[in-house]
């Protein structure tokens, strides 16, 4: 059994505002400036898939076993889970139920460990410093494993996506090779992503290049950054692969441009965590009985299927 108890209604428009963005334009006559022809809860409603690829999960005691005395004696678990865009997190146009790639995989390893998770949802930039504190057991939102992170972070990867790069259909961006291509432009990111990290670790190519360097433009909101985009306010999104190809699917104003770096893709526990063992054979227990699979095709996200689960792995370089 699973709980969800928002923090706060703010968190849960603004997911519903990212999902009514996706479903308006995907509606819409294709023009990137946010013509529309349908209201949002039933069309966003007819795009997120609800089948039920968790419920007929089961225990797995070789994995159970690996838990924590204390873990098990509770049979619960904290976890915060960042919610903005399908494939991800997102939530069902009730406003209460989540769907998402992250829900069901947090849902099935529950299952198999055979732990309550007890969810709690919280904003992206604030999970990984909760974690540290204490606060939460285990953090999903996306997190892409970097050799920065794992400093203070462990992960037990479930999924391999990344970083992409999507605009609008009449941009001549065709492909980026190199943020040398972004310079002059207006990038559109998440705020606290690694996608920030790498724009602003690398805005100096352009400078060096004698280019305008590109202007980096963050959002906490989803829902605000694809406005920005359709309005023509920046000129190019940064997000995940999986979640720009979803995106584009909806919106057809707008073009994926391509994959920039993999990375592999975990569940967050602040470092030195005794429950990474558990949840790394709860995710490959999953692989062997299918569910692993079914959750890939339920989101549309095949490629990003992984050969087995690691406690934090290198950063793909």
């Amino acid at each position: 059994m699973t709980t969800t108890t928002p923090r706060t209604t703010a968190l849960r428009a603004t997911a519903l505002l990212a999902t009514a963005v996706l479903a308006l334009t995907a509606c819409g006559s294709g023009d990137p400036s946010g013509g529309t022809g349908a209201t949002g809860p039933a069309a966003a409603q007819a795009k997120i898939p609800t089948t039920d690829v968790v419920s007929g999960v089961t225990k797995d005691p070789a994995a159970a076993k690996l838990l924590p005395a204390d873990v098990r004696e509770r049979g619960t678990l904290a976890l915060a889970a960042s919610v903005g865009t399908p494939p991800g997190a997102t939530y069902l146009p009730d406003g209460t139920t989540l769907a998402g790639e992250d829900i069901d995989f947090a849902d099935a390893v529950g299952k198999a460990l055979g732990l309550r998770i007890h969810r709690e949802v919280a904003s992206f930039e604030a999970i990984l410093p909760a974690l540290g504190s204490g606060k939460y057991d285990v953090g999903t939102g996306n997190f892409g494993v970097t050799d920065e992170r794992r400093r203070t972070i462990d992960f037990v990867t479930y999924i391999n996506d990344g970083q992409g790069f999507a605009a609008r259909k009449d941009s001549p961006l065709k492909k980026v090779t190199s943020l040398k291509r972004l310079c002059g432009l207006t990038v559109a990111t998440g705020a606290g992503t690694t996608f920030e990290a790498t724009l602003e670790q690398n805005r100096h190519l352009c400078t060096e290049a004698g280019r305008k360097p590109y202007d980096v433009k963050t959002f906490a909101e989803q829902g605000a950054l694809w406005i920005s985009l359709q309005q023509g306010r920046s000129d190019v999104v940064m997000s995940t692969i999986n979640g720009l190809r979803y995106a584009v699917k909806q919106q057809p104003g707008l073009k994926f441009l391509n994959e920039f770096k993999r990375l592999d893709v975990g569940f967050a526990f602040k470092k030195g965590t005794p429950l990474a063992p558990a949840f790394r054979a709860a995710v490959n227990h999953l692989k062997k009985d299918g569910t692993y699979d079914r959750i890939l095709k339920k989101w549309g996200t095949g490629p990003s299927a992984i050969k087995s689960s690691q406690i934090s792995p290198p950063e793909i370089k």
